[in-house]
């Protein structure tokens, strides 16, 4: 029954400030992204470079290509996802992308 607060998950949802994080989805299996209806969303991609961003809605994207490092302003936190990889950012966070490999996304905002 005291499982739940063993995983690795719930240890790291507490170690970090509730709301403004990162969440990455290492290689989420393919029903998953058909649920979400990935392939539908709009396309971006951008070379290698460093881009401050500031999320006025949640964003939640699917890397098909690419490598980035995101630093969150004022924290600590560093997040490095890539190819494969499903990722939320909460609406309000303002990190730095420093995109190692150029990215080719899926994207989908939500504004709420």
């Amino acid at each position: 029954m005291g499982t739940a607060s063993t995983s690795p998950d719930a240890m790291e949802a507490t170690s970090r400030p509730p709301g403004l994080s990162i969440t990455v989805e290492k290689n989420p299996p393919e029903a998953r992204l058909l649920q979400l209806g990935v392939k539908s969303w709009p396309k971006w991609g951008c070379p290698p470079g460093r881009f401050p961003l500031k999320f006025d809605a949640a964003l939640t994207c699917y890397l098909v290509k690419g490598r980035v490092r995101a630093a969150v302003k004022g924290s600590r936190e560093r997040v490095e996802f890539g190819a494969g990889d499903l990722v939320v950012f909460p609406k309000g966070l303002s990190c730095t992308w420093d995109v190692v490999v150029g990215v080719d996304k899926h994207y989908n905002f939500d504004p709420s």
